[in-house]
């Protein structure tokens, strides 16, 4: 195994100092959970484990039919307050679901995921439950899809669903650590369009896949929840160094996320949905170039100059100074729009033009 990086050694030593302090305070474990997802053979099971002050209740996401999220109240709705956690690493967890149990470790950054096999449970959602010696126990919603799915939906979050603009650095930090969720702006349409699309197909997974940090998991499900988006997990990524680097490259957890899927449910075909303000159209052409089978079209929401200038620092999108390249739109359509509702007309007929593609025709 190759020698981790200078930043993530630092990183490490850092985090060993932290929480042989903050122990040696009286702070104990702390469980977080997020949304999961799996099928009849599997499912990922998503969470963390933190350091907090004695008497500090567990957080879930508030994902899933009939759930109920544990949160400190209005303190969480102050964005920067989340990214204030000390990780607790090498904790040990039992992540229990169905008729399943697994043991397992938080990792470097404290995280926990878990991969549980033959849990017994039927399609629809679901509760694991991570545990730890000395932390109060958490509920993990998790949804499992039936394998008799053919459709599903993976989307972005960032100026595809909710309007940030990223990646300005300075007002990205004001979004993210100062201003409540309260008031971020929601994209037109794009509600709308991913419940129409799903209910055509019940049981359908929706996936949220961000390059978003871990700890803003809690508000944007909440958001999400508060305008109407359908449930599902959100795959998010941790904004720390890696053992290859000072920071990890948001564009490869797109495309890993993107993969695993593909490999997880051989048999469905995803809707893609990101926006042209930075790599997505990129990353969904090539992933519908190396996996043509998996995807059933792409929807890119189109920004307007302005956001284009507050994305990138151009009022057009970075597609323009690229050079073209066969994106096999023939096979996977390609929708662009300015809003959901633009994008739902053009993927009726695109996704209606696939289904008559695929029924066999008579001699």
């Amino acid at each position: 195994m190759a020698r981790p990086h200078a930043a993530a050694i630092v990183e490490d030593a850092w985090h060993r100092r932290v929480d042989a302090v903050l122990r040696g305070r009286g702070w104990q474990p702390r469980l977080v959970a997020h949304t999961g997802y799996g099928s009849p053979q599997f499912a990922r099971v998503l969470g963390r484990v933190l350091l907090s002050r004695r008497g500090e209740r567990g957080v879930r996401e508030d994902a899933g039919a009939g759930s109920r999220a544990l949160r400190s109240a209005e303190d969480e709705r102050r964005g920067w307050r989340a990214f204030i956690t000390a990780p607790a690493m090498n904790v040990p967890v039992t992540v229990s679901l169905g008729r399943a149990q697994v043991h397992s470790r938080s990792d470097r950054s404290g995280y926990v995921d878990v991969k549980v096999k033959d849990h017994g449970l039927p399609p629809g959602w679901a509760e694991a439950t991570i545990s730890s010696a000395g932390a109060a126990p958490v509920q993990a919603a998790v949804f499992i899809v039936g394998d008799d799915q053919t459709f599903g939906m993976v989307s972005d979050i960032d100026d595809t669903v909710i309007s940030t603009s990223l990646p300005r650095p300075m007002i990205a930090a004001w979004n993210t650590f100062v201003k409540s969720e309260n008031a971020r702006h929601v994209v037109p349409g794009m509600a709308t369009m991913y419940r129409e699309l799903l209910s055509a197909h019940p049981g359908a997974p929706m996936v949220y896949v961000s390059t978003g940090a871990w700890n803003t998991a809690p508000t944007l499900t909440r958001f999400l929840r508060r305008h109407g988006y359908p449930p599902g997990p959100l795959l998010l990524t941790d904004w720390g160094p890696t053992n290859t680097g000072w920071f990890r490259s948001g564009q490869d957890h797109k495309r890993a996320c993107l993969h695993r899927l593909a490999n997880e449910f051989p048999h469905i075909r995803w809707v893609l949905v990101g926006d042209d303000g930075q790599h997505d159209p990129k990353i969904y052409g090539d992933f519908a170039l190396q996996r043509p089978d998996a995807v059933d079209a792409i929807a890119i929401r189109e920004l307007t100059p302005s956001e284009q200038v507050l994305s990138h620092g151009i009022p057009v999108s970075l597609e323009e100074f690229t050079p073209a390249r066969d994106r096999r739109e023939k096979d996977v359509p390609v929708c662009r729009a300015g809003d959901g509702y633009g994008l739902v007309r053009l993927l009726r007929v695109a996704l209606r033009q696939n289904a008559t593609d695929e029924v066999p025709t008579a001699d």
